[in-house]
């Protein structure tokens, strides 16, 4: 049983919010894998980089990305840094990924300064220009949908979202 769809992209790309507004439009569950490792390590996202480290994070959530694209049937939102994984781009392949894609202004204005985002916590602009530069082709790499959501509602985004499920299908199909 594999997600509708996937959802990726960068910090700031709308993953959740267009998540929560697409799976309503589709009548379907979402789910966020951030949410997932929060619940399994018991405690938030800064606090585990913090008492555990980028690598513990990173393993968490390995796991969660193998776990909810096996077993949810619903809209699936990936932290942003997930595509780094070597093991969950290959777990992405064959499954309908939707890269939302955002310039850095728009980023930069929807994270302001990266609270509760540990890797934005010292200068979050160059960060955030940073992550996109290298994770851009990873995005592109997994993708099989982009949506550009650079001043658009995530209303919108998850209209024109809707659309292409609609019209492309199931991968594989």
């Amino acid at each position: 049983m594999a997600p509708v769809c996937v959802l990726v992209g960068a910090p700031g790309a709308g993953k959740t919010s267009t998540g929560l507004a697409l799976a309503a439009l589709l009548g379907c569950e979402f789910r966020d894998t951030d949410t997932d490792i929060e619940a399994a390590a018991g405690k938030p996202i800064p606090e585990i980089f913090v008492d555990d480290g980028e690598d513990h994070f990173r393993a968490l959530e390995r796991a969660a990305v193998r776990a909810a694209t096996r077993t949810f049937p619903g809209v699936l939102a990936l932290g942003g840094g997930a595509i780094l994984a070597a093991e969950n781009r290959a777990v992405l392949a064959g499954q309908t990924v939707v890269y939302l894609s955002v310039d850095l202004a728009d980023a930069v204005r929807r994270v302001g300064l990266g609270t509760g985002r540990p890797l934005l916590a010292l200068n979050p602009r160059a960060t955030l220009k940073h992550l996109l530069d290298q994770r851009r082709p990873l995005y592109e790499q997994v993708a099989t949908h982009r949506v550009i959501t650079d001043g658009r509602t995530p209303e919108q985004v998850a209209a024109d979202v809707a659309m292409l499920l609609k019209t492309a299908g199931p991968v594989g199909d």
